[in-house]
Parts: structure tokens; sequence; C-alpha cells
């Protein structure tokens, strides 16, 4: 049973306010009492995810649903979509252009930083019809627990 869904639109090339739904996801979590450690691992993918659709993406959503035993994080955007997911998971890999990269953007560390950071992810993505990913978050882990 669904405890808690909120949904915030991402805008593709708003780099002025790109971050800011991560940080509401942030507190949010603060708010009702979540583990520091889960906290930071999801407020990593909401960010990760939030800069792909801000620099790859076309318009997006992030919704957050927060569960009883999990926070889950869906990332939509109806953009060009990913040509090799596989390729795209890989560290290092980057299509970031040159704008993105004078930015600072471009390390070819979003996807694999999701990845990492998350307890389960999937990603679906088809040339010319966006990208979609989902990633849950477990609350009862030992990596969530500090001391």
């Amino acid at each position: 049973m669904t405890e808690l869904k909120k949904c915030f639109q991402i805008k593709k090339g708003d780099f002025l306010r790109a971050g800011e739904v991560s940080l509401q996801i942030q507190n949010l979590l603060k708010s009702i009492d979540y583990e520091p450690a889960l906290i930071r691992r999801v407020a990593i993918c909401g960010y990760e995810g939030e800069m792909n659709v801000a620099m790859h993406g076309g318009d997006g959503l992030l919704c957050i649903e927060i569960n009883s035993d999990r926070v889950t994080l869906e990332i939509s955007d109806n953009g060009d979509g990913i040509d090799d997911v596989e390729l795209a998971m890989q560290e290092g890999f980057s299509t970031a252009n040159d704008q993105h990269r004078e930015m600072g953007f471009g390390a070819g560390m979003g996807l694999p930083n999701m990845k990492k950071n998350s307890d389960q992810i999937s990603v679906a993505s088809h040339k010319g019809h966006g990208t979609q990913v989902r990633m849950n978050f477990w609350r009862d882990k030992k990596e969530n627990k500090i001391g």
C-alpha cells in the first residue's frame, strides 16, 4: 500500500532549477525521519536522473512513492531515448555535448551512479520514445543504518 506519492516536473535544458527536485525529495524524507544513509542514496539517484532529463531527455517527470518497506523513484521523459542502454550503464560512457561538459557534466556516471546507489533499477528506452527509469530502495537494508 502506497503511503505517499508525489511527482515533480523536469524541464529539458533548465539548468537553473535542475537539482531542486532532488532537494525537495531529500527534505521530504528528512521530515518523516528516514535514515540518513537511505536519504543520501535516494537523493543521489534523484539528482542523477534529474540531470539526465535536463541534458538528454525531453521534458519529464520524477515521481517518488513512499511505502512502508521501500522508496521508489520513477523518472520518465519524452526525449529521443537511449540508443544502447547496456552501453549507457557503463562508467565513463557519455553522450554529453560540449555545452554540458563546459558546465562540468559528462563524466558518464549518471546511470552507473543510479545503479550503484539503488537496490533495484530498471531502464526502459526506445529510440524516439523517451526513457523510463525505476529504482527501488529497501528501508530495512543494513547499509541504511548508521552505527
